[in-house]
Formats: C-alpha cells, sequence, structure tokens
C-alpha cells in the first residue's frame, strides 16, 4: 500500500484504487481509460493521492485527474493547455485544468501526449538541477 502524501486528509481514499472504487460506474470507466493512457505515457511514474485526487508524479508532478458531479477534469498544468490549445478546443480549459463530460473521456492519443511531454519537461529540469 502506497503512503499517502503530505496534505492528505484521513479518511480520503489512501490509493488509486480507493479512489476509483469510490466512483460511480460511469465515472470510473471514464476514468480508467484516462488512466490506462497515462501508466502507458510514463510506466515510471508514481501513482499517489494528492488533495484527494490521482496524481501521478516522477521526478516531480506530471499530471492528476478526478471526478466530479458533471464532469471529470485532468490536471497538466498550464503550459501543456498553452501549447496544446487548439487540440483542446472542444473542451473547457482553465488554469492547468481540462474538463471533459463523465462518458467521454479525452482522446488517449492527446493524454498520451501530454504526459510525455510532463516527463521530457520534469526529466530535462532534473538534468538541470544535477548540473549546478
Amino acid at each position: 500500500m502506497k503512503k499517502r502524501e503530505p496534505g492528505a486528509k484521513e479518511g480520503g481514499p489512501a490509493t488509486v484504487d480507493d479512489y476509483m472504487a469510490a466512483l460511480p460506474e460511469h465515472a470510473r470507466v471514464t476514468l480508467e481509460k484516462i488512466r490506462k493512457a497515462i501508466k502507458a505515457a510514463a510506466p515510471k511514474a508514481n501513482e499517489v493521492i494528492s488533495y484527494q485526487m490521482p496524481m501521478y508524479k516522477h521526478h516531480g508532478m506530471l499530471i492528476g485527474f478526478a471526478a466530479f458531479k458533471n464532469h471529470c477534469s485532468i490536471f497538466p498544468g498550464t503550459g501543456a493547455i498553452e501549447r496544446h490549445r487548439d487540440e483542446l478546443k472542444a473542451y473547457g480549459t482553465s488554469k492547468g485544468t481540462i474538463r471533459f463530460p463523465i462518458g467521454k473521456p479525452l482522446p488517449a492519443a492527446l493524454v498520451k501526449k501530454l504526459v510525455k511531454e510532463r516527463v521530457a519537461e520534469n526529466e530535462a529540469k532534473l538534468k538541470k538541477k544535477e548540473k549546478k
């Protein structure tokens, strides 16, 4: 069992599996597709719960996701959203967040692209830090 992240609330999900199990089926099915795409794009990433949501870390935070009453969201950060503004026109976006309907997950290819970019960003930051 993975440890709770600092700042995680007691009583909330302890693992991503716990988070997923607590979701209504339609939201769980939607987010399982997102989860699968993230794991395919970043197989070395650690799954954690942070702010009571599933998050993926690899040399820093990569991406997270969550289900809400009327939609699901992923959280790839502001840079990823800016770089893919045209591809995301059909979705609601705000600072660091992409919203999509429950039952209509983002295309796996887009999720993988966002995650791979975040992995590359984090690895570049790490290399830069190691040079200092």
